[in-house]
């Protein structure tokens, strides 16, 4: 066993145990010295890794959204690459500066030969149609998402008519020239698009909304679906 799949086992075993389990445990379940368990604990969590405890008490992972090293053929990691370099150009600020730093942990840990490879990397993402798109901050509007909250906002429309609306975010979908929000409307008892360039004074509302956004956007794409099959009779 390399020293790459050695520390996946570690982590898969980590995950496996709910409580604190001692490095002497884990140095036998590995078939290692309690030293190189140490070494291999240190790494992980250099990596990114939660793992919390310490000699004596014993080790546990908190559950994160960490990754491994992981062993990656040419083709995905070049869809990897243009995926990045795709949210770098064309997500919302934050995004696409947390894109930009993922491409630079995936380039850190390639191997140097495939890294030279891409050095001549033939896919490549347009730049983004607009300044003001590439400054547009969606956190407000991802996070009312994630925790499934109600939101209030005056939408000014593309003839310019201003309304308010209270609606039921579920998801946003974005598109080279424009970000669209996805979301029930309340007044409209329906759902509807909405372009976020056109969204003012968005204020987020303690109420959650009923269901749930996984079941609101199958239902939005049935319809959608739908729609779809009908147009092309």
């Amino acid at each position: 066993m390399n020293r790459t799949e050695r520390l996946l086992n570690l982590l898969q075993i980590l995950r496996s145990y709910r409580h604190p389990v001692s490095g002497q445990r884990l140095a036998e379940r590995l078939g290692v010295s309690i030293r190189t368990l140490y070494r291999d604990i240190a790494t992980l969590q250099a990596q990114g890794a939660e793992i919390q405890g310490e000699v004596g008490i014993g080790y546990i992972l908190k559950p994160t959204f960490f990754l491994p090293p992981l062993m990656f053929t040419q083709t995905e990691i070049q869809a990897l690459l243009l995926g990045t370099q795709w949210v770098s150009q064309f997500g919302d600020a934050p995004l696409s500066q947390a894109a930009t730093e993922a491409l630079n942990k995936i380039l850190a840990v390639l191997p140097t030969n495939i890294k030279n490879g891409l050095n001549t990397f033939s896919l490549r993402v347009g730049p983004p149609v607009s300044e003001s798109l590439a400054k547009e901050d969606l956190s407000v509007l991802r996070e009312a998402i994630a925790t499934q909250k109600k939101i209030k906002f005056i939408y000014k429309s593309e003839d310019h008519q201003e309304t308010q609306q209270i609606v039921w975010p579920f998801t946003v979908g974005y598109f080279t020239n424009g970000r669209i929000l996805v979301a029930w409307c309340e007044q409209q008892k329906g759902y509807k698009h909405f372009k976020t360039d056109g969204i003012l004074s968005l204020t987020v509302l303690d109420e959650r909304y009923p269901g749930s956004k996984d079941k609101l956007f199958r239902e939005w794409q049935a319809i959608q679906l739908r729609k779809h099959a009908m147009s092309q009779k």
